[in-house]
């Protein structure tokens, strides 16, 4: 199918998000990957209120400075992409919530990892919202963020998740943070009135351009593997959706470089910082950009991101993908063909990337869409689950998660499939 219309028709409304994890506007996004590239230009004029370190500091690390991108090849680059876990579990996880992972519904989810061949837990540590799901001593985190209960005994859940061999993973939402906006404006996006920008579903973004930014979330994952995680998935690694048609009226700190690098930069800062902690850094990204040139409006690059990461996990759910995608007339009813053809995209993409591609471990669908419509989704359970497992294996890729956004996943499945 011609990219270019299959773009247009998901732009104009042809793809539903169940993901509650990935709220955004999936449309929006998809139509920024459409427009051509509008670089970031210097603020003219700025306003010193807006001024703040993350427009002109120094580097948070060596190796990671914006505009400094080490070749291949060299020393730095070799130390940031070697795996911090060459020996690791081949994982095959499930999405938990805080409230989940706090509450009674764990013993649930842990029965079943430990009567089946999952292995792993992708946990909220820094949910949506921008709230951490914990309470936590450290004063940085206290002060720009708003620590929450959902957990209400981390150490004890980490004693939990290793009593049950589960591989725990840390879901941190890095600049869709509605809680550091409000609290910190100057680190976000202002509107010409002065109050903060927030999209329609009435979310806030932080500035990735901003390295305060950066090393906020950075701190976050810190803690997490001191706390035992043994890998940082890094979500909504991106600008707000639709960015490229407001970025010249909003007020925020900017430099000279496209925001695809500097989405770039975050990640590979991130990875120089977190593998010598012995923690693998994983990037979820929306499954269609393997499909696609890169969405310069919200800063996605498929290749670049996945060139600095230990692991990469694309969002292929096929109800995401609107008709006609892969030559299926409803991706939805067809799990099977249509995973098989994103894994298709998605190895021409990173096949080229050498030494340097990272493990893929997609996200895969556990829930129906009924969102789509009649005649257009079917009820997801066991043999839906399976098919897609199965067009994993036959690509070779031997990893994934399993999303349900209420934690309630199909039974009866078999994950070796």
């Amino acid at each position: 199918m011609n990219i270019t219309w299959a773009l247009l028709m998901m732009a104009l409304g042809g793809v539903g998000v169940q993901h509650n994890a990935h709220e955004a506007d999936v449309a929006a996004a998809l139509q920024s990957a459409m427009n051509p590239t509008i670089a970031a230009q210097h603020t003219a004029n700025p306003d010193t209120s807006q001024n703040t370190a993350g427009g002109n500091a120094a580097a948070p690390s060596p190796g990671a400075t914006p505009g400094t991108e080490a070749s291949p090849g060299t020393t730095a680059d070799a130390a940031i992409h070697a795996d911090p876990q060459p020996d690791a579990p081949k994982v095959k996880g499930i999405y938990v919530t805080a409230y989940s992972a706090g509450g009674s519904r764990m013993e649930t989810l842990l029965n079943l990892l430990d009567k089946t061949e999952l292995n792993s837990m992708v946990i909220d540590i820094k949910d949506d919202a921008g709230y951490i799901t914990y309470k936590t001593d450290n004063a940085e985190l206290q002060q720009l963020g708003h620590p929450q209960p959902f957990i209400g005994d981390i150490n004890k859940l980490m004693e939990r998740l290793k009593k049950h061999d589960v591989y725990p993973i840390a879901r941190i939402v890095v600049f869709k943070d509605s809680v550091l906006a409000k609290k910190k404006p100057e680190l976000s996006f202002v509107n010409q009135n002065g109050t903060v920008w927030t999209n329609k579903g009435g979310d806030s973004f932080v500035n990735p351009y901003n390295q305060d930014v950066w090393k906020y979330n950075v701190e976050i994952a810190k803690e997490a593997a001191k706390l035992g995680f043994k890998e940082i998935q890094f979500d909504y690694v991106r600008f707000p959706e639709g960015f490229e048609k407001r970025a010249d009226t909003l007020k925020y700190t900017k430099s000279s470089r496209p925001r695809v690098e500097i989405i770039s930069d975050f990640v590979k800062y991130a990875k120089s910082e977190l593998g010598p902690l012995g923690v693998r850094v994983s990037v979820d990204i929306f499954g269609y950009a393997a499909s696609v040139p890169a969405a310069e409006g919200i800063g996605q690059d498929f290749v670049k991101i996945s060139k600095n990461v230990d692991v990469i996990s694309p969002m292929v759910y096929p109800s995401h993908y609107s008709t006609g995608w892969f030559d299926v007339k409803d991706p939805d009813k067809d799990p099977y063909a249509t995973i098989k053809g994103s894994m298709v995209d998605t190895l021409k993409k990173l096949d080229p990337l050498g030494s340097y591609k990272p493990v893929i471990r997609p996200w895969i669908q556990d829930f129906t869409a009924s969102w789509l419509g009649s005649g257009h989704y079917i009820k997801y359970g066991k043999q839906q689950v399976e098919d897609q497992i199965r067009a994993l294996k036959e690509k070779n890729i031997d990893e994934f998660l399993l999303w349900n956004a209420n934690n309630r996943y199909t039974s009866g499945v078999d994950y070796e499939k």
